[in-house]
This record gives C-alpha cells, structure tokens and sequence, in this order.
C-alpha cells in the first residue's frame, strides 16, 4: 500500500478524473435519456446497472489498451489521436444527428442501450486514461490507477453530469485546461513509446534517453500545441464583430429602444438580466411599445449522443429544458404585465443569440453574468463573451456586484 503515498500516484488519479468528467458528458446524457421512459421505481436501477456494466466494460477496455501500449508506434498513434481530440475540445460543436435507437421502456433493454453506448463512444476516454496512467503512474499500479480513477469519475459523470455541464459552459477556462491536459499526455506518450525509449526495440529508430527533463518537456509541448492550434482554428471560425457592453449601475437608455432579445438560462443571472429590462422598460415613454423576446439556447446533443438516443426523445428533452429555464423569467414578466416572445434554440449560445438577434433586427442584447472586477473577462462567462464577440449591436451585461 505504499504507492498511496505516492505523489505520482496520486497525479495520475487527477487526471484520470478530470479525462473522464471531461470526456463523458456525451455518456451522461445517453444514461439519464435511455433510462427516461423505464417506469420511476425501475429508472434508479437501470441507471445504476447500465453504469455498473459501463464501468467493468471500461476497465477490461483500458486493460487491453495498456498492453497495446507496449506495441512499438502505437503509443505515437494514440498521442496523434488525443492531440486532435484535445484540439476538438476547443472547437465549437455542431450539430450532427444520426437518431436510430430509441430509449427503451424495458429496464434490461435500457441497459443494453447504456452498456452499447459507452463502448462506443469510449475510444477517447480509453486512450486518454490508459495514457495517463502508464504515463504518470511511473509504471507503477498502473490497473489500481485505472480502477480507483474510473470508479470515482463515473458516479460524478452519471449523477453530477448537469453541474459540471454548467460549470464548464460558466467556466470555459476548465475546458482550456482539460485539453491541454489531453496534449501533455499526447507529449509524454509520443517520447515513451517503446519505439523511441527502449533500445532493443527497433534500434535502427532514434532513442531518447528516458528523463524527467525530456517527459516534462514533451509533455508542456503537447499542451502548448493544442492550445495554439485550437485557438488558431476557433479565431479562423469566428466572423469579426463589434458590440458595445454596459454594466449593471448607472445605464442610459439607448434613444431607440424598440426591441430587445433577454437571453435566459434559468440562473439568478439571467433573472437579474430580466429586472433590467423590466427596469429599463419603466424609463421608456411608452413602456408598452417595447417588444420583449426570451431566447433559451441549449447546446445540441452531439453525434454520440443522437446516435444512441431517438430524436423525439431528444426534443422531450431540451423542451423540458427550456421550459424549466424560462420559468422564472417568464413569471417575473407576467407579474410585471409585460408581454414576450420567447425562442428555443439548439446551438453554439452567444452565437446563436447574436444571430437570432439580427434576425429580429433587435435594438439590444440582454445577458446575465456572475460578476465583474478586475478579472472581468475571466468572471463574465462563455456566453457573455461569445454574445460580445459575435453581437453587431449592443449587448448589456448585466453582473453581479463589483468585486476586485
């Protein structure tokens, strides 16, 4: 039991669980959809049997994958594959829809569709895992790391999937660091593949002496590589744009405020948003004439998941969303007499507002925010800072108090 003590040990189980949280949102979606129609009392247990067959099925996975890993080459294909993967993390998704199975009414039958659906889509967390075990665990209890890191990530990823949804679309910086960390991996494994690191293997290859200097180097290399090629193709796809942003205080109302789009997400920030529209509205001469829109933009299921999940169950799915994201909202404009439009869309969020504003020709965005200070860009949010860099009129963020 000594290697408990060990740091390295201890590394690599950190980053076991932030691969799998970060990599299994897909497969938390695909759980919670496929147990959907099973009756109420039988949901806890396909859930609870659907991931308990994902988790061996997991682990027998990441089993074969580590003795592939001594295979010369192979190791240079799998950090290929997590550089991209790592570099896709950074790209914004699409929408990309296969619907062929449906979500079963049968508990086993539920089951088989979760069991199914992870060994599909668990070719990343797979490589990612086994590379970062091999890799950090010094070789070392390298199944025990595999184990331990898998048996605690999958209960967060099943059971905590909406939070840590919510704090990687809060937080994109946790994204960023994910990806990079799916480089460093790429890095090491590139430089430890047997190929390269083991003399009597291929000596006709070139060898590099096994060193903390040269894993560490390669490692930081990896990580800078997908931060840089990601950020290169994101900057590429997005359409240059101005927008103007004001902050929650002393705001004067624009002399033709006509139409305004409220982007709503369920927060207290996007409730806060809406008290300063209705606060705005009160300032207007004919409060009556301003046209109020509410638009919920949910970021679509990717391939993985429709591809396991029936379309119409989808759309139950990001109904009950919206439904349950506009609610308040909703209640606070109705109690205020003020009436509204409201738009559901699947998409890219500050992108789709900023377009579905244009489309409206809307005098104003309106977009919630958790604060201000002197680390605005960092504290305002993806959605904020997408809706600024895409809006072509002014976008009002409104933000939490001030803080330094």
């Amino acid at each position: 039991m000594e290697f408990l003590a060990s740091v390295d040990f201890w590394v690599a189980v950190g980053q076991i669980i932030l691969i799998d949280i970060l990599l299994g949102g897909d497969n938390a979606v695909v759980i919670a959809l496929a147990c959907r129609k099973l009756p109420p009392e039988q949901r806890t247990k396909g859930i609870m049997w659907g991931t308990a067959g994902a988790i061996i099925l997991r682990i027998v996975l990441i089993f074969f994958a580590l003795q592939l890993l001594a295979i010369p080459f192979l190791k240079v294909v799998g950090a290929l594959l997590l550089l991209w993967i790592g570099v896709k993390m950074l790209i914004p998704e699409h929408d990309e829809g296969h619907n062929t199975i449906e979500g079963n009414e049968k508990l086993w039958g539920a089951v088989k569709t979760v069991i199914v659906a992870d060994f599909v889509m668990s070719v990343d967390n797979v490589i990612a895992i086994a590379g970062a075990a091999e890799t950090s665990g010094g070789g070392q209890h390298t199944m025990a790391l595999v184990i331990f890191g898998v048996l605690v990530s999958i209960p967060i990823i099943v059971w905590g999937s909406q939070l840590v949804l919510r704090l990687m679309d809060r937080f994109p910086l946790i994204i960023t660091l994910g990806a990079m960390l799916l480089g460093w991996i790429a890095g090491t494994m590139f430089v430890t593949d047997p190929a390269f690191a083991n003399p009597q293997i291929m000596p006709s290859a070139p060898k590099f002496t096994a060193t903390d200097a040269l894993r560490y180097g390669a490692g930081t290399t990896g990580a800078l590589l997908v931060l840089l090629i990601g950020t290169l193709i994101t900057r590429r796809s997005k359409p240059a744009a101005a927008a103007a942003a004001a902050v929650s205080g002393s705001i004067k109302v624009p002399g033709k405020l006509s139409r305004v789009l409220l982007a709503v997400d369920g927060s207290e920030n996007s409730l806060m948003a809406a008290r300063q529209v209705l606060a705005l509205r009160s300032e207007l001469r004919d409060p009556a004439a301003l046209a109020v829109h509410l638009i919920n933009v949910q970021r679509p299921a990717s391939g993985d998941v429709t591809a396991f999940v029936d379309g119409k169950v989808l759309e139950e799915y990001h109904r009950e969303k919206f439904e349950a994201a506009t609610a308040q909202t909703r209640a606070a404009l109705e109690e205020a007499g003020v009436t509204f439009e409201t738009h559901y869309k699947l998409g890219i969020p500050g992108q789709t507002i900023s377009d579905v504003a244009r489309t409206l020709d809307a005098d104003m965005v309106v977009v919630g925010a958790s604060g201000l200070g002197s680390n605005a860009i960092a504290r305002l949010g993806s959605v904020a800072v997408d809706t600024l860099e895409h809006a072509t009129m002014p976008v009002l963020v409104v933000a939490a108090q001030a803080r330094g």
